[in-house]
């Protein structure tokens, strides 16, 4: 079949939540990924910011073949000896405590959200920011400090309210004594690749020690490397109460997780809270393989050294086209604003991709790029290229 008769059987019976659809994909390795018809592309949007691991990496893909022979599920009734070890490594890794998991990073919020009302006990209001992108269940939507996510759905979850990114003064006026705990990104990623400033997550950890609140961090999409560091809390010299992950953290098999402390694990009992297929050995297996790889082969390392080449070139091109307004971002996770323009930030990601070339949008007019961890030179250079030539034709 080729790419327009998929797309007509997609049109005819699934529910259109995604627009644009017009590729069908038939394998991957690496960085490169190769439609039905057999064209090329270099992935740089890595299915969202997944695949850290890029297309088929061999470890990942004998990880799962491994534990899918042995066995796949057997619900949380019993003890999976993957999902201990998964996390053990997440805890080693960040701060003392314990781990839930579950299938998505929007369910990752959504446990969060329940573990914070429950060790509020009685204190129920969350304070999240302007702008950001929590995931669309229930909870987590309500939790998006962006309007247009909400139309349509109203009335939200009571509870929540929304204070101005980097604006500590904002979120010190919505504090009352029945905030229990403060939700944040520490890089947006949705509204337009925007990281949080370092002096104001520091003043929002001092406020909810001196109020009793919990301080929730939102790495579902920064987090498992992508900017360089194993969590992006790290650059912050912060410690967060939870951590919430999904996105790279399964290497492409669905798999979230909450990393939550003592004080907060230790409110939670059975009943509280569960996930039917969370943590099920596969995703687990999976879990373990891309994180073990990820920091075994230096690929954290990798991302923090490739995304500053990467942001240089970035750097390069908006000295060249005026209607680059600014490079951000850090790592593998960059944004490129662009200024109103004809085709705007989706006709410059349309052109590429009919180039060879999968980079996403983000926000008002920005182009997001999230490579693979495991990209070289050689192909941020050919990525470029191809952008480099698309904005000659702006």
């Amino acid at each position: 079949m080729k790419n327009k008769e998929i797309a007509e059987l997609d049109e005819k019976y699934i529910i259109p939540t995604y627009a644009g659809k017009t590729i069908a994909f038939s394998h991957g390795k690496g960085c490169k990924i190769w439609d039905i018809e057999g064209k090329e592309y270099l992935d740089f949007l890595s299915g969202i910011a997944v695949s850290g691991l890029g297309h088929s990496h061999p470890k990942l893909v004998e990880a799962i073949k491994e534990q899918a022979e042995k066995l796949i599920h057997t619900s949380n009734l019993y003890l999976i000896p993957n999902q201990i070890e998964l996390a053990s490594i997440l805890v080693e890794n960040s701060f003392p405590g314990k781990c839930f998991f579950c299938n998505s990073g929007a369910e990752a919020n959504e446990a969060a959200i329940k573990f914070a009302r429950k060790y509020g006990a009685g204190k129920y209001e969350i304070i999240t920011m302007s702008g950001s992108f929590h995931g669309r269940t229930y909870g987590a939507l309500t939790a998006t400090g962006q309007k247009k996510f909400h139309k349509g759905f109203e009335p939200l979850l009571p509870g929540f309210k929304y204070a101005e990114f980097n604006n500590i003064e904002s979120v010190k006026n919505l504090i009352t004594d029945k905030t229990c705990a403060i939700l944040i990104e520490p890089m947006q990623g949705e509204s337009g690749i925007n990281p949080a400033k370092k002096e104001f997550l520091k003043q929002v950890r001092l406020l909810c020690d001196e109020n009793d609140i919990l301080l929730i961090l939102d790495e579902v999409q920064c987090g498992m490397g992508r900017t360089g560091k194993l969590f992006a809390y790290e650059y912050y010299g912060i410690t967060p109460d939870m951590v919430t992950l999904a996105k790279s953290l399964g290497g492409g098999v669905p798999i979230g997780a909450v990393i939550a402390n003592e004080k907060v694990s230790s409110c939670i009992g059975p009943g509280d809270h569960a996930a039917t297929f969370g943590g099920n050995p596969l995703a687990t297996k999976a879990a373990v393989a891309t994180l073990k790889t990820m920091l075994g082969d230096n690929l954290i390392d990798n991302a923090g050294k490739m995304g500053d080449y990467f942001k240089d070139k970035l750097n390069s091109l908006k000295s060249k086209y005026p209607f680059i307004k600014e490079v951000r971002g850090k790592g593998l996770m960059l944004g490129m604003e662009i200024a109103p323009i004809t085709d705007g930030a989706k006709g410059i990601l349309l052109k590429c991709m009919q180039k060879g070339l999968l980079i996403g949008t983000a926000g008002e007019n920005v182009l997001r790029f999230v490579p693979p961890l495991i990209v070289q030179e050689k192909e941020i250079d050919e990525g470029m290229a191809i952008l480099e030539e698309v904005l000659d034709n702006v």
